[in-house]
Formats: structure tokens, C-alpha cells, sequence
């Protein structure tokens, strides 16, 4: 019954910017680390950025380190990236994902997560 939905994403020009949500719910949100992913036609699954279950500590890819930022509010079982001076390679599906309470660092390994959106497509033109 565990499920996380995406929302925010559209359609938006080089050099602006979008946030996503992924609200979850059935599960103790603030217990578990959260991450992004990302999957364009063609393409591996590509980490993004992830967070840990107290918000201390985030981690970027480093295509969009600088640019985006993951953060979460816990007393609304959500997480966020903001995504700012968004490229036309940023164009994909986003992904958020719930991560298994049994793992620990390691947030770009995309096996680790047991729970997973349905994505949202974020296009951005040149």
C-alpha cells in the first residue's frame, strides 16, 4: 500500500527553473533516505540527487550539483528538488524513490531503493 507521486513537472525554457514534489504515503517518511533519478529514452537510469532521513546530508550527481537542490519536510511526508538553470540535456522522467531502512551510504545505487514513483516529465527547450 507504500506509494510516493510526483508532481511539478512541465515544460520550461533553458536557464529556468521547476520544483518537484514526491509526496509519500503508507510508510514512516521520516525513517528512510529519499533520492531522484532520472530515465530519458534510450538511456541507463541516472542518479540525481538523494537525501538522508534527518535532511542533514545530500547528495548530487555532478551534472547538476550547483544547480539542483533536494530537500524534505518530514512533517508533511514530502521531498522536493529544485531544480534551477534547468538545460535541455536535463530533459527526462524524474523519479523519486523510497530507500530500504537496511542500507546505508552509497545513495547513488539505485538497487537500494525498494519504493518507487510513477515519474514525472520535465522538458526543457532550447
Amino acid at each position: 500500500q507504500v506509494q510516493l507521486i510526483e508532481s511539478g513537472g512541465g515544460l520550461v525554457q533553458a536557464g529556468g527553473s521547476l520544483r518537484l514534489s514526491c509526496a509519500a504515503f503508507g510508510r514512516t517518511f521520516s525513517t528512510y533516505a529519499m533520492g531522484w533519478f532520472r530515465q530519458s529514452p534510450g538511456k541507463e537510469r541516472e542518479f540525481v540527487a538523494a537525501i538522508n532521513w534527518s535532511g542533514g546530508s545530500t547528495y548530487y550527481s555532478g551534472s547538476v550539483r550547483g544547480r539542483f537542490t533536494i530537500s524534505r519536510d518530514n512533517a508533511k511526508n514530502t521531498v522536493y528538488l529544485q531544480m534551477n538553470s534547468l538545460k535541455p540535456e536535463d530533459t527526462s522522467v524524474y523519479y523519486c524513490a523510497s530507500r530500504s531502512y537496511y542500507y546505508s551510504g552509497n545513495y547513488y545505487v539505485d538497487s537500494t531503493y525498494d519504493i518507487w514513483g510513477q515519474g514525472t516529465q520535465v522538458t526543457v527547450s532550447s
